[in-house]
């Protein structure tokens, strides 16, 4: 693959980043990056998790300084204190994890710290007005008076960029763009986002989706270890050359998991019906089991309850109706501490809202589960160095890099803090394993090492649950697959016997009922 420098125009870059660094302590998380962004283009910036993707694009918004480097606009230096500064200077960000405020509508959010008023009174009439403007204008639709809370992950992001582009940003970052979007809602973004070029606005997507990647970007910057590992253009680029340079090595195909010898039913889910918050039934009548040594993949769109029923099976949510019945015992109802006694381990598809404290160190969060028994406490008190102890272990176990047992758990990247949550569920040996969105957000490499977890679980004699909206993920691993539509089992069938095209029917309600129980 070539790498060598790629020719600039006459006129200066849109964008430059010249030889930016930053270390926190010992870790170096940028050592002299370079890159540069030209009016209209899509660069991809690629790397593996604890690369320095996050700490890069974080000095481009004003979030955090450099060490060393500027940052370079239409030919200018400019340095940036905070983010306000940075979005006077024409740079908007659309992060991984939204900014947003629930509580407020989306016109709202969008306009804010430069709502428009009347008379010195803040005017929402004309805050919907310009918002439904600018979304007609850029092909980005929302719901202007919609509350925050209520709009599905698709519209939030929507209003997400349109928040950039009410700013006039003309660097336009995103962070992970399509993690919580359907293909559909993919598709869409990156015809808006070919639009936006097109109009002259630079565009940095930070993305480990290598196919989208390809798709949608006119070149790639790639990190690995904070450096600059290669600087190609996408028409000369391949999945397999960019997945080299982001790892520093050749990553092998994962065969296809034999399929298990299923044992004695782990988890049964009998006619269980479900509410959300707002009290509409979401979950309608499910049944279904798990077994020892297999591995179940839950299939479906987005918001089809999914989430519901894994807050169920995990205690973090109570049914209105039906039973959970794990190793024969009927949990149904109980809480999140008395199904993890029962034998239930859980990855949460939100690892920041329900799976780590993130002010807590690695350790701590490797203890959250049995703090209260040996080894991690003694006599009623906790064991600080046992606790520690333990964490060199599952750290170097689970290669979780960026940090030792005292570093705090927000310091770590997003691959970085799943090998954390994983750590602490898998290593307790589950009799069930409930797995939402794993991979969400994770690199190639990060993707291979989780699935090799699960199917370890699996192997060992665990019944695992594994809840995802990528179609690859749950062909590759799952031995059964259930699809999902509008709260009820749409299509219930052997791996074997599926095509992603039979799954992808069954997701839009296009096919109803069960093919090979």
């Amino acid at each position: 693959m070539n790498t060598a420098q790629l020719p600039q125009s006459d006129n200066p870059p849109l964008l430059e980043l010249r030889g930016l660094s930053k270390t926190f302590g010992s870790l170096v998380a940028n050592d002299a990056i370079d890159l540069t962004l030209e009016r209209g283009e899509i660069v991809a910036l690629l790397g593996e998790n604890g690369a320095g993707k996050s700490t890069l694009m974080n000095m481009l918004y004003g979030m955090i300084r450099p060490d060393a480097g500027e940052i370079v606009i239409d030919g200018r230096p400019v340095v940036f204190a905070s983010a306000a500064d940075a979005i006077a200077a024409g740079v908007g960000m659309v992060h991984q994890h939204f900014m947003l405020v629930g509580a407020m509508t989306l016109a709202d959010n969008i306009v804010l710290n430069c709502e428009p008023t009347r008379r010195g009174v803040r005017d929402r009439r004309e805050a919907n007005r310009l918002v439904a403007e600018l979304a007609e204008r850029h092909q980005l639709h929302v719901q202007p008076d919609l509350l925050t809370s209520d709009a599905d992950v698709g519209m939030q992001q929507r209003a997400e960029i349109l928040k950039a582009l009410h700013r006039d940003a003309r660097i336009l970052v995103l962070d992970e763009p399509s993690a919580v979007l359907t293909p559909q809602e993919t598709s869409d973004l990156f015809v808006v986002l070919r639009q936006l070029a097109a109009a002259g606005t630079g565009i940095i997507i930070i993305t480990h989706k290598l196919g989208e990647v390809l798709d949608v970007s006119d070149r790639c910057t790639v990190l690995r270890q904070g450096r600059v590992a290669g600087n190609v253009r996408t028409a000369d680029a391949t999945a397999a050359g960019l997945t080299g340079l982001m790892i520093g090595r050749d990553l092998q195909p994962q065969p296809r998991p034999e399929r298990s010898d299923p044992g004695e039913v782990v988890l049964r889910v009998d006619e269980l019906h479900v509410r959300d918050n707002r009290r509409v039934e979401v979950v309608k009548g499910l049944s279904f089991d798990v077994r020892a040594g297999e591995i179940v993949g839950v299939a479906g769109i987005a918001g089809n309850g999914q989430t519901e029923l894994v807050e169920v099976i995990t205690g973090m949510r109570k049914p209105s109706e039906g039973s959970v019945i794990v190793n024969g015992h009927d949990e149904s109802g109980r809480s999140a501490r008395q199904l993890f006694e029962a034998g239930v381990s859980h990855v949460p598809e939100d690892r920041h809202r329900d799976g780590l404290v993130l002010d807590f160190s690695i350790a701590e969060n490797l203890a959250l589960r049995d703090y209260h028994r040996t080894p991690c406490s003694r006599h009623g008190l906790l064991d600080a160095t046992a606790i520690e102890q333990r964490a060199v272990t599952y750290i170097a176990d689970y290669d979780v890099r960026g940090g030792t047992p005292t570093t705090p758990a927000a310091s770590l990247s997003g691959g970085n803090q799943q090998k954390v949550v994983l750590a602490r569920e898998i290593e307790r040996r589950p009799s069930l394993l409930v797995a939402s969105q794993p991979t969400r957000g994770l690199d190639v490499g990060a993707i291979e090492f989780v699935h090799r977890r699960i199917i370890d679980c699996r192997d060992t004699g665990g019944a695992v649950l594994l809840v995802s909206t990528e179609l690859d993920e749950i062909m590759t691993l799952a031995d059964r697959i259930i699809v999902l539509h509008d709260g009820r089992i749409a299509l219930v069938a052997d791996r074997d016997s599926l095509s992603a095209y039979d799954i992808g029917l069954a997701m839009i309600g296009g096919q109803e009922g069960a093919v090979d129980e």
